[in-house]
């Protein structure tokens, strides 16, 4: 059994703009007891293993450490499902620093030893929270019994559920809690407004006239579930808008090729629900049609506008069903969401 020696918890942390390649400051000690804060260059086997709960965030995340790690020849690989098996054995075997990928194809991988853990010293799950609501539970339980002994863990999660609390207790000892206060969770740069949409199926009208009323670039459109991006998808075409869409259901190639046109610019609506927009940075309009179902999540959505300084608008759809979720996003960040003005033109 894997014994980790610390436990992180953090904001959208694979979007954090202070990465390096070693531990926290806060952990720095422990990780040099047993030369854990940093990668060993020289040593073409894996060193780093990070979970994520989707394809899309483990496939970000590996561009990022790509980039970061360039000059340093840091060698990463994203081990995912949807891709060759074969294809992944082949790069395990030729050797990698680091190991991005999703809990399933990342236990295949160790349990075919193709992916060895006798050099892993860190081993991070990015989204914990979502992970384990995606019922990745036993399969992050499997990984850990596969790990060395004595290894570096960092758990980063937006909520900190039963289930995430439980695997503090269950694998670490002395853990280490680095907990970002709730009125650091920022909303800075964002400007938040609702609309008031009297019944559920007006809701279709509404989002068509904005679109015919702003001047918009790229924008995603949140719904709550995968056959309500199918159905906003199909009305939204039949009116004529050009809109991309994504869900779990998908294949992963579809996924791929609607993600890449997205960021390329080709396409400039996504509609989708939560999880897979993560890893989408140039959007200026996000459109919650509907709110989310928990107030965590709102920051996971509008996150996606105003970054890198860049000014981004929030536009919520709220029916009277709604007004009560909307009151605890408001309350749960201490901010206040002001209706939708009637001058919208210089919004965007």
């Amino acid at each position: 059994m894997a014994v980790p020696m610390a436990f992180m918890s953090a904001v959208w942390p694979s979007e954090r703009n202070d990465w390096t390649w070693k531990i926290p400051r806060k952990l720095e000690k422990r990780g040099k007891e047993t030369n854990q804060d940093q990668l060993d260059f020289s040593l073409v086997q894996c060193q780093a293993l990070v979970l994520a709960p989707t394809r899309e965030l483990a496939q970000q995340i590996e561009k990022v450490m790509r980039a970061l790690g360039d000059y340093l020849g840091v060698k990463v690989h994203a081990c995912v499902g949807g891709t060759s098996v074969r294809e992944d054995q082949r790069i395990l075997q030729a050797g990698v620093h680091v190991v991005v990928g999703t809990p399933g194809r990342v236990f295949d991988m160790l349990r075919r030893q193709s992916l060895r853990s006798d050099s892993i010293k860190m081993f991070v799950l990015d989204g914990a929270d979502e992970m384990l609501s995606r019922g990745f539970k036993d399969q992050i339980y499997d990984i850990f019994q596969l790990l060395p002994q004595k290894i570096q863990v960092g758990v980063f999660s937006a909520t900190l559920p039963p289930e995430a609390l439980e695997i503090t207790r269950k694998f670490m000892s002395k853990p280490v809690r680095i907990l970002v206060k709730r009125d650091e969770l920022t909303l800075e740069g964002i400007k938040q407004f609702y609309v008031n949409v009297e019944k559920e199926e007006w809701k279709l009208e509404t989002l068509c006239d904005l679109y015919e009323t702003l001047a918009i670039t790229q924008s995603v459109i949140f719904v709550n579930t995968r056959r309500k991006v199918d159905w906003l998808t199909d009305k939204m075409r039949s009116r004529d808008h050009t809109v991309s869409a994504t869900h779990g259901d998908m294949d992963q190639n579809t996924r791929d090729i609607i993600m890449r046109e997205f960021r390329s610019g080709s396409s400039s609506v996504l509609i989708t629900t939560d999880l897979l927009a993560r890893g989408i940075d140039q959007v200026s309009l996000v459109i919650n049609f509907d709110l989310p179902t928990q107030p965590e999540n709102y920051l996971h959505r509008i996150g996606r506008s105003g970054r890198f300084g860049r000014k981004g608008v929030a536009i919520n759809f709220v029916t009277r069903d709604d007004e009560r979720m909307l009151f605890d996003i408001q309350k749960f960040y201490n901010v206040v969401v002001e209706e939708f003005p009637s001058n919208d033109a210089d919004l965007l």
